[in-house]
């Protein structure tokens, strides 16, 4: 690339920094790239866009000294060297122009403070003024400056701190963990959007259970997801304990990470048992018990992903679905299966019956290999039950043949109760197999219900 050369016609020093150079270290592919120079960091991606074929579009953000540019799979940021300095309710710093040092203070852990130069007498030097190498090697999170004026100064650090060493496996610093603690409460003044992004790749990291683990520890999940801290802890009554729900949920959620990439697949596995703490009973015969957690569960969905700003399309109802079914294959496992059962199933899961599956096998967290044995078993017998009464009744995202419109006009209706009671009267005669999944004889069936209800 032409960085040097376009570097060198302005007569600034330029390094590349940060995450970059820590994945490369590490091995990691890296599709975002980080320029500073000493100057113009506007300059430079002009002069450098000028130099290459096609001359890329060059996003300029004046009021930040910033541009950036894609050159085949990379993104580039380019900035000039600079120093912060924060007000205590802002993460947004002032800005001045500074030395390359300056800005490697302003990093927020040593492994991305790391500098290579492109400029031609040191070429490819290392710059690492805070032991950054040392520390990728020990697999260990730092910060540059003391901890607590690094959290303080931008609390979202705190998340980051955490989402590194959920994705790279990495140990926070005894002393920068403790000041996570103890400026857990700054998390406030960051907007949820924010949160929830270091959130998702908490969640998208291969050992998301590790991150939660240290938010819970660390007193931020209290903060920032008050409804799944919840599950922690046992109560033991009369001899008898129920499992620690927060432990089991991030089991369940490392068991389907095994499977699965789906974001939202994953937030159905976090929130699957969230509504246990509020439905939590003690019978003195069974001992504790959580009935309708999945029904409650549900409708709390809407409620967290409003909160956190998380989207409320057909990614929340796919999550509110799943939490609301999930219990539905584990009872099927329990009872003679019937058709009647599996068509319910299918026509409630539709297209994710697949995944509700994969939730419902995650979801097995058992020590005992017999029983974790005898319930994939049970699961793979539901399985080849549901593709039998698929292929032979066609119900995924199935919509029964008489529609409202039809009861309306062949019995002279407007809108009203009645039409609904004849069409889930018909949709009930198809699920129970009394009548064929056709037009023919749900015509038929609809003549014979209307005579009942219309009387």
């Amino acid at each position: 690339m032409h960085i040097e050369q376009a570097a060198e016609e302005l007569g600034f020093p330029v390094y590349v920094v940060g995450g970059y150079v820590r994945d490369r270290l590490l091995g990691r592919p890296s599709k975002d790239m980080d320029i500073v120079c000493v100057g113009s960091g506007i300059q430079l991606a002009q002069r450098l866009a000028s130099k290459l074929r096609p001359i890329p579009r060059i996003a300029v953000y004046k009021r930040f000294g910033t541009a950036m540019l894609k050159h085949k799979d990379l993104e580039i940021e380019f900035v000039g060297a600079r120093k912060e300095s924060y007000r205590y309710d802002s993460r947004k710093p002032t800005v001045e122009e500074g030395s390359l040092e300056d800005d490697q203070n302003r990093r927020d852990f040593t492994i991305n403070a790391l500098a290579v130069s492109l400029s031609g007498n040191n070429f490819g030097a290392i710059i690492d003024p805070f032991g950054g190498l040392h520390h990728l090697e020990v697999k260990l999170l730092k910060t540059p400056l003391e901890p607590g004026k690094t959290f303080s100064d931008d609390p979202l650090r705190m998340m980051r701190a955490i989402r590194f060493a959920s994705q790279l496996g990495f140990r926070i610093e005894d002393n920068t963990l403790k000041a996570i603690s103890k400026y857990k409460n700054r998390i406030n003044i960051i907007s949820k959007e924010r949160i929830s992004i270091e959130l998702e790749k908490i969640i998208l990291s291969d050992n998301p259970s590790l991150g939660f683990k240290l938010l819970f520890k660390t007193g931020l999940l209290q903060i920032i997801f008050p409804e799944m801290a919840a599950l922690q802890g046992v109560d033991v009554k009369n001899g008898k304990a129920h499992k620690d729900n927060f432990y089991h949920t991030l089991e369940v959620l490392d068991n389907l990470c095994k499977n699965t990439h789906n974001l939202w697949l994953r937030w159905s596995a976090i929130l699957h048992d969230i509504a246990k703490p509020p439905t939590k009973r003690f019978d003195p015969k069974v001992g504790w018990t959580f009935h309708g957690h999945e029904a409650l569960g549900a409708t709390m969905v809407p409620r967290i992903f409003r909160r956190m700003h998380l989207p409320m399309d057909s990614k929340m109802k796919y999550v509110q679905k799943l939490v609301r079914l999930h219990l539905r294959p584990i009872s099927l496992t329990k009872e003679n299966i019937t058709d009647s059962a599996i068509r319910r199933l299918l026509y409630e899961a539709g297209d994710d019956i697949d995944d509700l599956m994969m939730l419902c096998e995650a979801d097995i967290t058992s020590k005992n290999p017999s029983k974790v044995k005898r319930y994939l078993e049970n699961y793979e017998m539901v399985r080849s039950k549901l593709k039998e009464v698929e292929a032979s009744d066609h119900l995924r995202n199935w919509q029964p043949p008489i529609s409202g419109e039809v009861i309306m006009e062949t019995f002279a209706l407007k809108p009203c109760r009645e039409v609904g009671l004849i069409k889930t009267a018909i949709r009930e005669a198809i699920l129970d197999g009394i009548i064929p999944n056709d037009y023919d004889a749900a015509y038929a069936y609809m003549q014979e219900k209307a005579k009942e209800i219309l009387a």
